[in-house]
């Protein structure tokens, strides 16, 4: 790679203009021409931040661009890259931009501008130890990609940091230690992942370099020969290699490198090794078409070199656990010099550069099975297709389209970046930030201008939310239609608040409920707590809901405080419970008690009990019989306590053989959250033509709770609507309660 000091005058362009239009057209040539002589008077004196001239920087950070063999657009963004900050009006360096050179070059500048608007955050981050920040290092990588419509921005800023770091070679300072830090944690990796292997390197030995100059100095010294010196052994190495394997007739892909001196030293940090027993520091990869071949090509291998014992491992046979094959072993030289070969096939190749065994998974030990890692290693197939089809107007295309646009990535005003999905809004970013944010929003701020909360969010933004101290969401959030939400975590946040709030309500009805009657019979110091264990709740809380809900009535509580003992269960039904819509006498029509004459009946309300379900009745005190399923827990409790009390119940003919009787009965239903559930289960009720008298939902972590009631002419029904409501998606279980 071309090195450029900041020794170039501006106007001094002979020099660079045939490295700076290499491979490209005649045309392309002259536009190269044109943007030089345009910003010899634009960077005229003109000093960036670094204290590097900015014509230099361009010079520099264009001809890395050429070096990677990319377009003529790419290469004209790098040397305008300071137009932005040149020209006093933004409005009018984007249209002066496309007027000289198109509107691809202007769009590519203006994304420039807007990474360069990261240096100050990036730079926080490098420096800061705190490890809430140090923890971003990896979302600032993705939004370095994110930010961009077109990923060849994102090289030319790797390009403009290398450029950058070898400026400061010749500038010692306590400056570029930071430069060198935020390098090694964020733009190293980034070239790591998208396989910019030369910038990679680059970026890794010079910020190396800067944070350890002691121990740099001393592997480069452990080295023992300069850098030209290594790449010329491993060029000899493969010439022999490939001579061999062609007079054996094995048709073999052969590469290699000099291994560089970050990687040198990582190696002997992580593995705990001296200097002397790293054995990769020269090495080959041989890549063949079939498994035979490569041990075909051990053997070769093994005979023209000498093997190191016990640096053979064979990842073929025995995968790693990624999946990872590839055959590994080290030999010496003639001249003693060790030398590792990696061979492996093509496929085994493809896998561990592209797939679940990504070589800067290996590097980075980072976790596998996200999306970002897909389009990964989509960036890294149109970058090692460049080199095969490097003229092909199709790669370009797809080359500017492959960004990772299904994530935005927005700033705190304190710096902190937050990723929330596309099309999310200030009330997502207020309830990603924290539960009370997000209630108490009432305004945002982007980029420090006012706007509707449900204003569609950006990559790059700054968002402050505007709060109140008191006051909650509004229910508006929960109408798709206007688009104040687009997460499901807000959306699951404002469900559970009201569902709290409407629980807050009833708790507030019931204990109002329950102290007025207490009151009225007298009984003002009654111990709650008593009096709910006696009604078969169990605390005073449960009673206030029940009570809230309408579930226990004035009489219940009456004879509970009157009695004591009176059985809970007995008083939970109403004694003007419909049971019939086409009721004409008492219920002695639809229930037989055996052995009985006629007596009032009431069907239990914590039951529900239909034909055909097995039943019992429970003889109250003044309230004729209570009639419940034998499986209703509450039931099975009194009639414990009082089995005199227990009687034989079955339905009459009347109950079983009348198709006008309808009885109320309950299903619940655990679910997925999601938008459009209770749509979804709704119409599956309406379809069977149940008429759904009530509805009761929460929402907690994601997960609803439903109960509906709904009147039936027998369980056939019931049972039939539970098997469809199971089969609506997100559905968890449906039961009769």
């Amino acid at each position: 790679m071309v090195s450029v000091t900041h020794a170039i005058a501006p106007g001094d362009t002979a020099a660079p203009i045939d490295m700076l239009a290499a491979g490209l057209s005649d045309a392309e040539r002259a536009r190269i021409e044109s943007a030089l002589d345009w910003i010899v008077e634009l960077y005229q004196d003109k000093v960036l931040g670094t204290g590097e001239p900015a014509w230099t920087h361009a010079i520099g950070t264009a001809l890395i661009t050429a070096s990677l063999r990319l377009d003529a657009e790419t290469r004209l963004a790098a040397l305008l890259f300071a137009v932005y900050d040149h020209v006093d009006d933004a409005t009018d360096a984007a249209a002066e931009l496309e007027a000289r050179f198109g509107a691809a070059v202007a769009h590519l500048v203006r994304g420039l501008h807007r990474l360069n608007g990261l240096r100050v955050l990036t730079r926080m981050t490098a420096t800061a130890s705190a490890p809430e920040i140090r923890a971003q290092t990896e979302v600032l990588r993705k939004m370095l990609l994110a930010m961009v419509e077109d990923i060849r921005v994102v090289l030319v800023r790797l390009a403009s940091r290398t450029q950058t770091l070898r400026f400061y070679t010749e500038l010692p300072g306590e400056a570029r230690v930071d430069v060198a830090r935020e390098s090694l944690d964020i733009y190293a990796p980034l070239a790591n992942r998208l396989g910019v292997w030369q910038i990679k390197w680059e970026l890794e030995d010079l910020a190396f370099r800067f944070l350890e100059p002691e121990t740099y100095k001393r592997i480069a010294k452990m080295l023992d020969e300069r850098r030209v010196e290594r790449e010329q052994f491993i060029r000899d190495a493969i010439e022999r290699l490939k001579n061999e394997l062609a007079a054996m007739g094995i048709q073999a892909e052969i590469t290699g490198r000099a291994k560089h001196i970050y990687s040198i030293y990582n190696t002997m940090r992580q593995k705990r090794l001296d200097f002397s027993q790293v054995f990769d520091i020269r090495a080959l990869r041989v890549l063949v078409d079939e498994i035979k071949d490569c041990y075909t090509v051990l053997g070769v291998v093994h005979q023209i070199w000498q093997p190191i014992a016990k640096e053979f491992d064979d990842y073929i046979t025995k995968p790693k656990g990624n999946n990872y094959q590839s055959l590994h072993t080290a030999v010496l030289a003639g001249d003693g010099r060790a030398l590792e070969v990696q061979i492996r096939t093509h496929d085994m190749h493809k896998h561990a550069e592209l797939g679940v065994a990504a070589h800067w998974r290996y590097k980075e030990g980072a976790r596998s099975g996200s999306e970002y890692d897909e389009k990964i290693a989509l960036l890294r197939n149109l970058l090692s297709w460049r080199d095969e089809v490097a003229d092909s107007a199709h790669w370009m295309e797809q080359y500017k389209r492959a960004s990772l646009d299904d994530t935005l990535y927005v700033l705190t005003p304190q710096g902190k970046v937050v990723d929330l999905p596309r099309g999310a809004t200030p009330v997502d970013f207020a309830y990603r930030l924290h539960t009370d944010l997000g209630h108490h929003c009432r305004g945002a701020k982007v980029d420090g201008h006012l706007v509707p909360l449900n204003t569609r969010l950006e990559n790059g933004q700054t968002v402050e939310v505007v709060s109140a101290k008191e006051g909650g969401p509004s229910r508006d959030w929960l109408d798709v239609r206007q688009g104040y939400v687009a997460t499901s975590r807000a959306r699951t946040k404002i469900k559970q608040y009201f569902a709290q709030l409407d629980e807050e309500e009833l708790l507030a009805r019931g204990r109002s409920f329950v102290t007025k009657e207490l009151q009225r019979d007298g009984h003002a110091q009654a111990n709650i707590d008593g009096l709910a264990e006696r009604l078969g709740f169990k605390n005073a809380e449960a009673l206030y809901l029940a009570a809230g809900r309408g579930e226990v009535g004035p009489r219940a509580v009456q004879v509970a405080l009157r009695e004591g003992s009176a059985a809970p269960a007995e008083e939970h039904a109403e004694p003007d419970f419909v049971v019939s819509r086409s009721r004409s006498g008492d219920n002695s029509d639809k229930i037989l008690i055996v052995g009985v004459g006629k007596l009032m009946t009431s069907l239990s309300r914590c039951c529900k009990p239909a034909p055909p379900d097995a039943i019992e009745g429970f003889v109250t005190r003044g309230r004729g019989i209570s009639i419940h399923r034998v499986d209703c827990p509450d039931f099975q409790q009194v009639a414990h306590q009082h089995p005199e009390r227990v009687i034989a119940a079955e339905w009459g003919d009347r109950a079983t053989d009348n198709k006008t009787a309808l009885y109320q009965v309950d299903i619940s239903v655990q679910a997925n959250d999601r938008q459009g559930l209770l749509r979804d289960i709704s119409d599956v009720l309406s379809r069977e033509k149940l008429n759904v008298i009530a509805v009761n939902t929460l929402t907690k972590k994601g997960t609803a709770y439903m109960r509906f009631t709904m009147e039936v002419g027998g369980i056939k029904q019931v049972q039939r609507a539970i098997t469809l409501i199971r089969e609506v998606p997100g559905v968890i279980d449906a039961t009769r309660r």
